[in-house]
């Protein structure tokens, strides 16, 4: 959410900034705003004003109850009636002016939250390095890192190579809990898990304070994270209560700071945590029915980043260089592709992927997002800075995900697999694997 402040002093940047995203529906949004907004002020200022005369009409009444009563005491009753009159007026003109004082706060009360429910309507202002584009479809790619290999072997669906080693049951999770959902078992099992460990244990490594959030938030949490669109497409609600589930930790995570004024030496808080998600997958994706790539539930180790505002850019640049670096020590190729402006969320204001290679599909998919939100969640869920100078500011926040399970392992298990069948395990994986260094197919 930005800054009201910069959209009244900025209507047309914020215009230009929500064309830009190919939102022009929302173009509506920024006059509607500023009309509420000035009404809600001046709601505000006359409001102010009849307070402060409000004390002044009280002194008047008193003095005017004290004349009236030392006429009544000397018998002079003209003038004791002449004061009961002004009495009379100014207490109708103090009734009056309650009845205006409720219009009045009606009046802000119903702009104000107007206004509020379109400014979280309105797209973050993108850093103006984002390049300008539809959808993801023109994203751009930025860099790539491994050389991309095809084996001159076949390499089977990534479904079929786990049946292999027994380790995936769609068909009983179909009967459980319906599509989206699987069982992993065995090996392949044990190598979630153990993808998961060292991705945890690497970040640490980094210097990142490991955390296991709550699995559930409230309402003003997911408000504060998501835009409305997200939320709507992505959270599953608890019936009867105010609650959601995650649909990744980054939500539980920005959240435990709402309501927080962080000292200034305290920051950057970089912390990493593990959870797992919960997602409708609702849109034109949908669920993966054959697969688990696209699925309701999934494991997730993910970095969070609370920092200074001229701290954020260089955090972002770090945050994805690490995912990077994770996926290449398992000796999985990888490329960085910038998000366009149409392919951003409306509360970030830099965004990129990194999609790991897919020596079956020769393409690259996505295994994880990095992105920068400026001070959004921090303006909606109040998180504040106090610098040293007792000045109180907003934070801003960045999130990227280390690695999503099982989507690591379609491409783990594609990158890793050998022609015989078997499937390699990296140096830096065997230590979470019982020191195997292959993977035997049952079948």
């Amino acid at each position: 959410m930005i800054d009201i402040k910069f959209l009244r002093e900025n209507p047309e940047a914020v215009r230009e900034n929500i064309r830009k995203k190919f939102q022009d529906e929302k173009l509506p949004l920024v006059d509607e705003v500023i009309e509420l907004d000035e009404k809600a002020r001046k709601a505000q200022v006359e409001s102010d004003a009849i307070r402060a005369e409000k004390n002044k009409i009280s002194k008047q009444i008193g003095a005017l109850m004290g004349q009236m009563k030392a006429a009544e005491k000397q018998g002079d009753a003209a003038k004791a009636g002449e004061l009961a009159e002004q009495v009379e007026q100014v207490k109708a003109r103090v009734a009056a002016d309650a009845q205006r004082l409720e219009e009045l706060d009606q009046i802000q009360k119903e702009a104000s939250e107007k206004v509020l429910e379109d400014m979280m309507r309105i797209p973050n202002i993108i850093d103006p390095s984002v390049p300008i584009g539809r959808d993801d479809s023109e994203n751009v790619e930025v860099q790539r890192f491994g050389e991309p290999v095809v084996p001159d072997f076949e390499i089977p669906y990534h479904t079929e190579i786990m049946e292999r080693f027994d380790g995936i049951d769609l068909d009983s999770a179909g009967r459980v809990a319906g599509n989206g959902f699987y069982y992993l078992m065995g090996d392949i099992a044990r190598l979630h898990s153990a993808v998961l460990s060292y991705a945890r244990d690497f970040m640490i490594g980094k210097g990142f304070n490991y955390h296991i959030p709550p699995f559930m938030i409230r309402g003003n949490v997911v408000t504060g994270v998501m835009s409305f669109a997200e939320m709507d497409a992505m959270m599953y609600k608890i019936e009867g209560e105010d609650l959601y589930l995650i649909g990744t930790s980054e939500h539980s995570m920005i959240g435990k700071f709402i309501d927080q004024i962080i000292p200034e030496e305290q920051l950057p808080k970089a912390l990493t945590s593990y959870s797992p998600c919960f997602r409708k997958e609702k849109g034109a994706h949908g669920i993966e029915e054959r697969g688990v790539y696209r699925i309701h539930q999934f494991e997730k180790q993910e970095m969070i980043v609370v920092c200074r505002p001229e701290e954020s850019k260089d955090w972002y640049e770090k945050l994805w260089q690490y995912t990077v670096e994770l996926f290449r020590s398992m000796d999985i190729p990888v490329r960085q592709l910038e998000c366009c402006s149409g392919d951003l969320a409306d509360l970030k204001v830099k965004s990129c992927d990194v999609e790991a290679w897919s020596p079956r599909q020769k393409k690259y998919f996505e295994v994880g997002s990095c992105s920068n939100l400026g001070d959004a969640q921090a303006r909606r869920l109040k998180i504040r800075v106090q610098g040293a100078d007792g000045r109180k500011y907003l934070a801003h926040t960045l999130n990227n995900t280390v690695v999503a399970t099982p989507r690591m392992l379609i491409a783990f298990l594609e990158n890793n697999l050998q022609e015989d069948g078997t499937v390699r395990i990296p140096a830096a994986l065997r230590p979470y694997m019982g020191g195997q260094e292959l993977l035997v197919p049952k079948h």
